[in-house]
């Protein structure tokens, strides 16, 4: 709800009930300047909630960071450049949601947020996160999609109970080896960065069940990429490999693997034991055949094959015993 919203609204509860022209006044100013009402300040205290998601502001109102029993705060679709050092007394937050704002930093405060358990701070301006963003030790959902980071600080690897990373639409060109320490994490997605390589520690995110690279610029895969065991979504579309390891062949419990936009010119026969494989994307590839394993592939419902240099596609499902 915009201002303009807001303002309507108020306007119409005062011929409804017919409240003082003064005292709707100040509503609707309050409204427009993005304040907190009584009643919202004492439903904060009441409920430990607080919801100031498009409100235009410019900047956290002062009273908010006297909310000590504060669990959750929403100020997503604001204006916000900054969020203030005050923001570290709410040390009883366990989501804090900042989306589609300005914020070109955080400050180290946010360290002293240890009862976070998710923090969202996707569509912003963030070139880089602060060294003590390692302190949020109970954080299990970090989101940070469309921002600008460059690179992650090492100190990310002390959050071991992360669950799922978001870091979509950044400029990242590597990741730390410490990436490997987030033993919990389950959903690692980093499409649209600038990846050339992906660091060894991969290989040690025993938990992963998806991976997301696609759009970047990988021209090869480690071999530790065949320890992910329990990885069921592996997309790779959108980068630049020529081949693949033979690694990947030991990803028994792939459920989709993508790998449009590459340039493969031939697939490995290793693909035939990827038996759970539900989706196979090859489009936008420089294949000319396809080997006789893929017919092996009992449970592939979608096979995606556009745009590569193929004449013909003989595949022969291999005969059931009797």
């Amino acid at each position: 709800m915009t201002n303009r919203d807001k303002q309507d609204s108020i306007r119409r509860r005062m011929a409804d009930t017919g409240e003082p022209f003064n005292v709707a006044r100040r509503k609707v100013e309050a409204a427009k300047a993005g304040l907190i009402s009584k009643a919202e300040f004492r439903a904060m205290l009441r409920t430990g909630s607080c919801d100031l998601s498009n409100r235009e502001l410019t900047a956290l109102p002062p009273k908010i960071t006297q909310l000590g029993s504060l669990w959750e705060l929403r100020l997503d679709g604001n204006q916000l450049t900054e969020l203030p050092p005050e923001i570290g007394r709410l040390g009883n937050l366990g989501t804090l949601t900042v989306d589609g704002n300005q914020l070109t930093a955080l400050p180290p405060e946010i360290g002293r947020l240890g009862n976070l358990t998710q923090l969202g701070l996707d569509g912003n301006r963030l070139t880089a996160l602060p060294p003590e963003i390692g302190q949020l030790g109970n954080l299990a959902r970090l989101r940070l999609g469309g921002n600008r980071l460059t690179a992650l600080p090492p100190e990310i690897g002390r959050l071991t109970g992360l669950a799922e990373l978001a870091l979509d639409g950044n400029q990242l060109t590597a990741l730390p080896p410490e990436i490997g320490q987030l033993v919990s994490l389950r959903d690692l997605t980093l499409h649209h960065n600038r990846l050339t390589a992906l660091p060894p520690e991969i290989g040690l995110l025993g938990s992963l069940r998806e991976l997301g690279l696609g759009g970047n610029r990988l021209t090869a895969l480690p071999p530790e990429i065949g320890r992910l065991g329990t990885l069921a979504r592996l997309r790779l579309d959108g980068n630049q490999l020529a081949e693949l390891p033979p690694e990947l062949g030991q990803l028994g419990n792939l459920r989709q693997l993508t790998l449009g936009g590459n340039r493969l010119t031939a697939l490995p026969p290793w693909i035939g034991q990827l038996t759970h494989l539900g989706r196979l994307g090859l489009d936008g590839n420089q294949l000319t055949a396809l080997p006789q394993e893929i017919a092996k592939l009992s449970h592939l419902k979608t096979l995606e094959l556009d745009g590569n240099r193929l004449t013909a596609v003989h595949l022969q499902r291999p005969r059931m015993p009797r």
